[in-house]
C-alpha cells in the first residue's frame, strides 16, 4: 500500500503535485459550448432565476463532472455534440442539490461565497434549485436517448435518497463506516458515475466501455467525498470554500467522526456522542475534535480509504488505451487525494 500512497500523492513521475489542469486542458474547447449551454439554459422571464442561479454557477467550482463527462466521451474517441447538452443537464443536477443542500444544512458558505439561502432565502433557493433539475431534464429529454435518460434520472433519485439518508443518520453517533460509505455512494458517487457512463452511451462505445467509466466515477465520486469530509477536521474555509467544522457543528457522521469514536476511550466516545448530539460545539470543541481525529489516526485513515478507492478509479481505465485522455483523467483521479494537502 505504501507505494500506491507514494504515487498518488506525490507524482514522483512528474516531479509536481496532480492537478486538473490536464483536463482542464483537454476539454476546453468543449467546456466552452456547454457554458453557452448552461448561460442559455439558466435564464428566465423571472430575473430571480438567473440571479441566483449565477451567483453559485458562475461562483468557482471546479465543473469536475460536467468535464469528467466531456473526458469521458474524448476518451470513447466522440466526434459529435450531444455530449455537450448532456454535461450541461449534469452541471444543473449538481447545483441543484447544492442549492437544496445549503438549505438542510444551514450553510453560511458555498465555494467560497455567501451560500445563497443566505442571501435570498431558504424558499427562493428550493425553488431555483427545482428550476434547475427541471432544466436538466429538458436537456436530457431533447437528446433523445431513453438510456441517457435512465441513467441520469435513476442518479438524480439515488442522489436524493442519499441525502435523505444522510439527514436520518446526523446526529446519530451509532452510524457504521457500511452505512457512511453508502450515504457517500449514493449522494456524490451516484452522480460522478453517471456523469461518466452517458458519455459511451452516446459514442456507442459499448458495454464493457460503459462498466469501465461507470466504475471510474463510482469510485472517483468516493474518493473526493472522503478527502472532503476529511478536510473538515484538517483545513481551514480559504480552502474548503466553506467554513472549517461545518459537518462538526451539523453532526454529521462521517468517517473521520466514525473511526476517532471506534477507537477513542470511553471519555472520548462520550465527548463525541455529545458533539455529535450538537451540546458540544464550540471553537474549542472542534479544536479538541481535531486533536482526536489526529491523535487517533483516523484522519489518516481516511485519507488512506480515499487513496485505495482513487486507485481503484484508475485501474476501472485499463481497458482503454494510453492516450490524452486517459491520462488526463488519471490525474484527475491523482488530483481528487492531492488536493488534501
Amino acid at each position: 500500500m505504501t507505494a500506491t500512497v507514494h504515487h498518488l500523492a506525490e507524482r514522483p513521475e512528474s516531479g509536481r503535485p496532480p492537478s486538473l489542469d490536464r483536463l482542464v486542458q483537454l476539454v476546453a474547447a468543449d467546456m466552452n459550448a456547454v457554458n453557452a449551454v448552461i448561460l442559455d439554459r439558466m435564464q428566465s422571464k423571472v430575473a430571480l432565476i438567473p440571479e441566483l442561479a449565477g451567483h453559485l454557477i458562475a461562483g468557482g467550482g471546479k465543473r469536475m463532472r460536467p468535464m469528467l463527462t466531456l473526458a469521458s466521451a474524448a476518451l470513447c474517441d466522440y466526434p459529435g455534440t450531444r455530449h455537450h447538452k448532456l454535461a450541461a443537464a449534469v452541471e444543473f443536477i449538481h447545483t441543484a442539490t447544492l442549492l437544496h443542500d445549503d438549505v438542510v444544512d444551514g450553510s453560511d458558505m458555498r465555494r467560497g461565497k455567501t451560500a445563497a439561502n443566505l442571501i435570498w432565502g431558504n424558499p427562493a433557493s428550493v425553488l431555483v434549485g427545482d428550476f434547475l433539475f427541471s432544466r436538466a431534464f429538458e436537456l436530457m429529454v431533447e437528446d433523445g436517448s431513453l438510456r441517457v435518460l435512465k441513467i441520469l434520472s435513476h442518479a438524480s433519485a439515488v442522489i436524493a435518497e442519499g441525502e435523505v439518508d444522510q439527514l436520518t443518520a446526523q446526529r446519530r453517533i451509532d452510524t457504521d463506516e457500511d452505512h457512511y460509505l453508502a450515504i457517500i455512494a449514493a449522494k456524490t458517487a451516484a452522480l460522478f458515475a453517471a456523469a461518466c457512463r452517458i458519455a459511451p452511451v452516446v459514442a456507442e462505445a459499448g458495454d464493457e466501455a460503459e462498466a469501465a467509466l461507470d466504475s471510474f466515477g463510482r469510485n472517483l465520486g468516493i474518493a473526493f467525498q472522503l478527502v472532503d469530509d476529511a478536510i473538515d477536521y484538517s483545513s481551514d474555509a480559504a480552502t474548503m470554500g466553506k467554513g472549517q467544522g461545518d459537518d462538526f457543528r451539523d453532526g454529521k457522521m462521517t468517517l473521520p467522526v466514525i473511526l476517532a469514536h471506534a477507537r477513542g476511550s470511553n471519555s472520548d466516545r462520550k465527548f463525541w456522542a455529545a458533539a455529535m448530539a450538537g451540546t458540544r460545539a464550540s471553537d474549542a470543541d472542534l479544536a479538541e475534535a481535531i486533536a482526536l481525529v489526529r491523535s487517533s489516526g483516523a484522519l489518516a485513515d481516511t485519507m488512506e480509504r480515499a487513496r485505495l478507492y482513487a486507485r481503484r478509479a484508475i485501474d476501472a481505465l485499463a481497458p482503454f488505451p494510453a492516450g490524452r485522455a486517459k491520462g488526463a483523467m488519471v490525474e484527475a483521479a491523482e488530483f481528487a487525494v492531492a488536493r488534501a494537502y
